[in-house]
């Protein structure tokens, strides 16, 4: 990261951080993407029992990734404000941070995923699919979490391409793995969805691997010297983060959770109607890392220019983002409209399925509009560190008015589980609304502000 002064220049350097970001994040998806396309190669019934057990997974996972990724913007707001020998201290506290997080979660597993699947109207063969592929995932978290941290720190520094390089190496990875346990190649026994999940813990444990390697063999990252000295926990230092990252998290569990709740709702459907919601849920979230891939770059550049308390510059790269957001939204929703059909040929071969799939693909379209501006909002206000109004107007949006319209649409008209979709447009589309305002509200406030300093932005919320 540097200092830029035109307009020119913060585009140059905003769409070089971006690319790698956004390549890193397609495939980091890609491992979630191909689980479902192959397991839907094998039947509807591991398609969905994969959805389900995704469902309960992702918001965990999206919600945690969203806490830990905190690090991005502590570590951008240190370089900004050059005090680059407080980087190691803080990546160090993330790492023992996400290790915490993940012994929670793997606790929380074991007593509560049984009792969730048994309440829900499964067939037998689908409850035990979600439930071993879910067990399968549960080894690979400790991995994913710290690897997060890393990529955080990696990504703060303005080395995107780096982790990018990372995940595209792990990608083969994961489909070879991915094809020879789902389908039972070169003698492994055939595993269906829950192979997919076995892939992806494999998967984990390399990335981890790999993210090690870079910090510790090569340069700049050598310089900040990471796990070259004993740090002692600092529970002041994880107060921090966790200022920062659980109202961040939070605002993306909501999102994602709301996500998960359609998906568990419409359990009372038939397997083909799941599999197709899933199906659809998945490549509209493959869609999706473009926008978060802005969001993330907005977090960084705005981070940045905020430690420098170069509030103009900040402002100036927000715009950018939500310009480049809005743009990429018209293009997919055109792709979609026109290839869907081509699109759910990717996931079935089953009639019923695949005529269900193009169907919730239209729906589709609508949302991801809202979500190609929303999403590089979001983005935005974590760079500034306002991030507990950014939760409120989340929760707001997608529990108080988008799953509640869903559920009436669902259940008391003629759109039967189409009015699901309905209500996440509704959702998204308000959460849209609302968070454009408060970034408004938020640049104006700083703007008049005589002493503009990042403590301020605590005070703000």
């Amino acid at each position: 990261m540097k200092q830029t002064l035109t307009i020119k220049e913060k585009i140059v350097q905003f769409f070089y951080i971006l690319g790698p970001i956004l390549i890193t994040q397609l495939a980091l998806f890609s491992m979630n993407f191909f689980d479902t396309m192959m397991s839907g190669n094998v039947s509807s019934d591991d398609l969905a029992g994969v959805a389900i057990g995704s469902s309960l997974w992702i918001p965990i996972f999206t919600g945690l990734t969203g806490i830990l990724m905190a690090i991005t913007p502590v570590v951008a707001h240190h370089l900004g404000a050059n005090n680059k020998d407080e980087v190691p201290f803080s990546v160090v506290q993330g790492i023992y941070l996400s290790i915490f997080l993940a012994i929670i979660v793997i606790i929380g597993g074991m007593l509560v995923v049984n009792p969730i699947l048994s309440l829900m109207s499964l067939d037998s063969n689908v409850e035990s699919i979600a439930r071993d592929y879910l067990i399968a995932l549960a080894f690979g978290i400790f991995p994913l979490f710290s690897y997060t941290i890393i990529r955080s720190f990696i990504d703060a520094l303005g080395h995107t391409r780096v982790t990018m390089i990372i995940t595209l190496l792990s990608l083969p990875i994961n489909i070879f793995f991915n094809y020879i346990l789902i389908f039972g190649k070169l003698g492994f026994p055939q595993l269906g969805g829950v192979g997919a999940g076995v892939a992806s813990t494999i998967t984990y444990w390399v990335i981890l691997f790999i993210s090690i390697y870079f910090v510790q063999r090569m340069a700049p990252f050598t310089d900040y010297r990471i796990f070259k000295q004993w740090i002692p926990v600092s529970f002041k230092a994880w107060k921090e983060i966790l200022k920062i990252g659980v109202p961040s998290g939070l605002a993306v569990f909501c999102e994602t959770s709301i996500f998960a709740a359609v998906t568990l709702l419409m359990s009372k459907y038939s397997t083909a109607t799941i599999a197709a919601h899933q199906a659809a849920i998945n490549f509209a979230s493959f869609v999706y890392m473009v926008p978060l891939s802005i969001s993330i770059a907005l977090t960084i550049t705005i981070g940045f220019e905020v430690g420098a308390k170069r509030l103009n510059d900040a402002k100036n790269y927000s715009y950018l983002g939500i310009s480049s957001g809005l743009f990429f939204g018209i293009i997919a929703s055109l792709l979609l409209y026109i290839f869907n059909k081509q699109i759910g040929m990717l996931y079935t071969n089953e009639t019923e399925v695949l005529e269900l799939i193009t169907h919730f693909l239209i729906y589709a379209i609508f949302f991801q509009m809202s979500d190609a501006i929303g999403t590089p909002i979001q983005g935005a206000l974590r760079g500034y560190k306002d991030v507990n109004v950014t939760f409120l107007l989340a929760f707001i949006s997608f529990w108080i008015i988008g799953l509640p319209s869903g559920y009436v649409l669902a259940n008391y008209t003629t759109f039967g589980p189409f009015g699901y979709w309905m209500g996440l447009i509704i959702g998204l589309a308000t959460g849209a609304v609302f968070l454009f305002i408060r970034l408004r509200y938020l640049q104006k406030k700083l703007s008049m502000s005589k002493k503009p300093n990042t403590n301020s932005f605590y005070e703000i919320n």
